[in-house]
């Protein structure tokens, strides 16, 4: 089990951990040491077991705000999981049926009619003005 030195608010401690978990407790460490730090900014030299409880309870207290909204992100994440399964069971819509008006077929004719007509007349109107 291998033993590292970790460094929190400029004071070192020798902590055992797992194999291959050295780079985990650094990092805790290093959160630790950041929290620590702020302390020793604010209130000047303190004990080091007032320290620690403080700069813990600062990380617990982000930590439970981060699990708080992981769990509200889980909660949204969850619902819109069911309104996505609740829309794929639906399967495919209807196709909707569009009517499309019919012309009748004497109204065709006497258009045409009236087309014929009228170029006739247009074809009078031109002989007679050349």
């Amino acid at each position: 089990m291998p033993e590292v030195t970790i460094s929190i608010g400029g004071r070192n401690f020798d902590v055992a951990c797992q194999d291959g978990e050295e780079s985990y407790l650094h990092a805790a460490a290093k959160m630790l040491d950041d929290e620590a730090q702020v302390l020793a900014d604010q209130a000047g030299r303190m004990p080091e077991a007032r320290m620690l409880l403080m700069a813990g309870l600062l990380l617990a207290d982000k930590t439970a705000s981060v699990e708080d909204r992981m769990r509200e992100v889980e909660a949204s994440l969850a619902e819109r999981e069911a309104e996505l399964e609740g829309l794929r069971t639906l399967g495919a819509p209807e196709p909707e049926r569009i009517e499309v008006p019919v012309v009748p077929r004497e109204v065709t004719e006497t258009l045409a009619e009236l087309a014929a007509r009228a170029e006739a007349l247009a074809a009078d109107v031109e002989e007679k003005t050349t």
